[in-house]
């Protein structure tokens, strides 16, 4: 059995906050879904760490510049650092924007050795970067020893042939990134890759199934999968020609998303999932880009067309040097590694419904004729006020096929959330808050104290020209957030109003106004 593959990984360090613009030297984190995906040194140097809570880190530094992920900005910005790679291999692999990998069969014998191919790597990406963040670069046997000797390089890590299990041995588990296997692992006391390794791989593949015995064969330093003995795979490449040529990226994603759709029918009728993909695109005047894309998992049909879209946008937005010179004439889509199907739950009769199908491919054409974000779908967030809990997102930046509606349930949150409403949640949440009058039994409007008390009971709700009689009330719940961000600092009142016409209503205090900014059903 051959052992892993020689291969060269490319880190740049920070590169969500490098895409964004903003100098290391500066206080700036990148969150996503409410947690710090990255960091600045800067602000590192003042406690904000990855996975910390937008909360928790502003806390930290209250200087911290908070901006949300935008995953097309970053791989827009790292073309043109992969465009100085072409000539030395055109099989460039992306792992996420701001790091890739490249074979070094070829390129260590043309151009000298491992060790001229990593500072050819570093010279190129360093000229595009311009010093804007550092380049570290990792060669190992596989994939992922090469990835854990880059972001080791100080600035550049060689580990020979040979060497990868005695170079992983020593490190923590975590390494792994998988939080509920490690867990466990940590639990059993075991807490490095040596110690992992050292198991006989059999009672791995007992106690952890395939998602173990992938991490087991990590830890001894060999690649996640043992090679494919079978027979040569048949042709699964879809293509499609654009006429007349395409110069705007959004008719090449719309192209692109029905290529995706096509390819996964094909490869999940032969029971197959495709890890790295192969997206090559050409132009009227010939000429070509080829990127390979790598996923931690298996590519759905969104993140395949999302990376199209991130490749071509790019390309053609890059600089005079770089862009193409016509619009997109052709794309093509190949499965460069597939695995099994793991497999996925159906519809209780054996199947997805005709109108899941038609949905998705409704959804697939409005943002082909009006944009990758005109379509958009419920996302739970979490929060203190109704308003908050769930918000809509692109629909391009999921996959709608299989995708449950996800909507909260009471009493079943992520995470806590101090301050927020008992149960049960109102059924409807006004898009625009109206204002209304909140009256006790002197016709003296009902005030809300610093302490959180109320000035009387309330006993009257004006509401469009009507007094309605309140006959129920609960109250007052007072909130205070952000008070460190003087733009964003909210002051809260809320009670809950039963008025005799059987409408319950959630009412806010805020700025010396009442508004009704809820109702019950």
């Amino acid at each position: 059995m051959s052992g892993p593959v020689r291969t060269l990984v490319a880190w740049c360090p920070d590169w969500p906050v490098v895409a964004f613009g903003r100098g290391l030297d500066e206080p700036v984190a990148v969150v996503h879904a409410n947690r710090v995906i990255a960091a600045s040194p800067e602000a590192r140097r003042h406690g904000v760490a990855r996975g910390l809570r937008r909360r928790v880190a502003q806390s930290r530094c209250a200087e911290l510049d908070v901006v949300e992920r935008d995953e097309a900005r970053e791989a827009r910005t790292f073309e043109p650092v992969l465009a100085t790679l072409d000539d030395i291999t055109p099989r460039v692999e992306v792992t996420r924007p701001g790091t890739c990998a490249l074979v070094m069969r070829g390129p260590s014998r043309y151009f000298g050795g491992d060790e001229a191919v990593a500072d050819l790597v570093r010279d190129r990406m360093g000229e595009v970067l311009d010093g804007r963040t550092e380049v570290r670069v990792g060669i190992a046997d596989g994939p992922f020893a090469a990835g854990l000797a880059a972001r080791a390089a100080h600035p550049v890590r060689i580990v020979a042939a040979g060497e990868s299990p005695a170079f992983l041995a020593p490190m923590s588990i975590s390494v792994l990134d998988r939080p509920e296997l490690t867990d466990v692992l940590v639990r059993l006391g075991i807490r490095s890759l040596g110690s992992f390794a050292a198991l006989p791989a059999a009672d791995v593949l007992a106690r952890f199934g395939n998602e173990g015995r992938g991490a087991h064969r990590l830890a001894a330093g060999l690649d996640e999968r043992p090679p494919d003995a079978r027979l040569a795979s048949p042709d699964w490449s879809v293509s499609a020609e654009i006429d007349p040529p395409a110069d705007r990226v959004d008719r090449v994603a719309f192209v692109a998303r029905t290529l995706a759709d096509d390819l996964h029918q094909r490869l999940d009728h032969d029971g197959i999932s495709c890890v790295r993909i192969a997206i090559e695109a050409e132009t009227e005047h010939g000429e070509t880009l080829l990127r390979l894309w790598r996923h931690e998992g298996a590519l759905s049909a969104g993140a395949i067309a999302d990376r199209v879209r991130w490749q071509l946008d790019g390309w053609l937005n890059g600089s005079a040097a770089t862009r193409p010179s016509g619009g997109i004439s052709r794309v093509t889509l190949l499965p460069d590694e597939i695995v099994p199907a793991t497999g996925r739950q159906l519809g209780f009769w054996g199947g997805e419904s005709e109108v899941d199908e038609r949905a998705a491919r409704v959804a697939a054409r409005l943002q082909g004729q009006l944009g990758a974000d005109a379509v958009k779908v419920p996302e739970r967030r979490g929060g203190r006020h109704p308003d908050e809990q769930l918000v809509l997102v692109s629909a391009s930046t999921v996959e709608l096929r299989g995708r449950s509606a996800d909507l909260p349930v009471d009493g079943d949150e992520v995470a806590p959330w101090p301050g927020r409403l008992p149960a049960p949640s109102p059924s409807r949440v006004p898009a625009k808050p109206h204002a209304v009058e909140l009256t006790d039994a002197e016709g003296a409007m009902v005030t809300v104290t610093g302490r959180g008390l109320a000035s009387a009971p309330p006993v009257t709700l004006g509401i469009r020209g009507r007094s309605l009689p309140i006959v129920g009330w609960a109250g007052p719940w007072p909130v205070d957030e952000r008070w460190w961000d003087t733009d964003e600092h909210r002051r809260r009142a809320r009670f809950q109003i039963l008025t005799d016409d059987g409408q319950a209503r959630l009412v806010t205090l805020e700025q010396g106004q009442w508004w009704v900014t809820a109702l019950w059903d």
